[in-house]
């Protein structure tokens, strides 16, 4: 169960991170947003990886807490750029 917790904390984290870069901002809201809500994405998504590394060392401990966090982010952020990958083509396609 904490390992799901810190798997979508994870997946959450990414997609702040993603949303506080211009270039995404610009295909999901089709303006940049404001410097300090772009400052609150970027917070958020370190925060909560932070807070996700937080959850599975102290469920797993150091050593394999690390490994499964390894793990959580690489997959998380493959889904992330996938949903971002996925999300442009079908904005291309209903032009």
């Amino acid at each position: 169960m904490m390992d799901l917790l810190a798997f979508l904390l994870c997946i959450v984290a990414f997609a702040a991170l993603a949303l506080a870069m211009e270039r995404h901002q610009q295909a999901f809201f089709a303006a940049p947003l404001p410097l300090s809500r772009t400052r609150l994405l970027r917070a958020a998504g370190w925060l909560g990886l932070v807070l996700a590394l937080w959850v599975v060392v102290a469920h797993r401990g150091w050593a394999l807490g690390l490994v499964h966090y390894s793990g959580q982010t690489s997959v998380a952020a493959g889904l992330v750029y996938g949903a971002l990958i996925l999300r442009e083509r079908r904005r291309a396609a209903r032009r």
